[in-house]
């Protein structure tokens, strides 16, 4: 498969969806559903989880897709483990505040490039 991870970051980028609703709706085909399922699905996944102090919504992104094309609850979990392993080392954390900065005014990573890597990674392991 071509990668669709600028695909995933220009929707991020444009404003239209949010972290986790670019991730799962670029690979809707992939996961078996429609594209207003993909943003109703995303919807609460903004800002870290919806206060920027959890999990970055492209990782949670990433393990919506990473699940419905799975179906298998072991190899999704196994899988999930080295996208958020491959994630942390890339950009040294996985929380949206520590990512934007918020504590530290030290922003490591853009929210568009979030988007961009945790589809890298999930294509490696859906293409496995």
């Amino acid at each position: 498969m071509e990668t669709r991870k600028f695909e995933a970051a220009e929707k991020k980028r444009s404003g239209k969806c949010n972290c986790a609703q670019s991730v799962i709706c670029t690979y809707c085909d992939k996961a078996g559903i429609d594209e207003q399922t993909a943003l109703n699905i995303g919807n609460s996944f903004a800002a870290g989880m919806g206060n920027m102090e959890g999990t970055c919504g492209a990782l949670v992104g990433a393990g919506v897709v990473l699940g419905l094309v799975n179906k298998d609850r072991s190899k999704s979990v196994k899988e999930m483990r080295e996208i958020i392993s491959k994630f942390q080392e890339r950009n040294g954390a996985i929380q949206c505040k520590l990512l934007k900065g918020l504590e530290n005014g030290n922003m490591l990573r853009e929210c568009p490039d979030c988007v961009a890597d945790a589809c890298e990674f999930l294509e490696e392991a859906i293409n496995e």
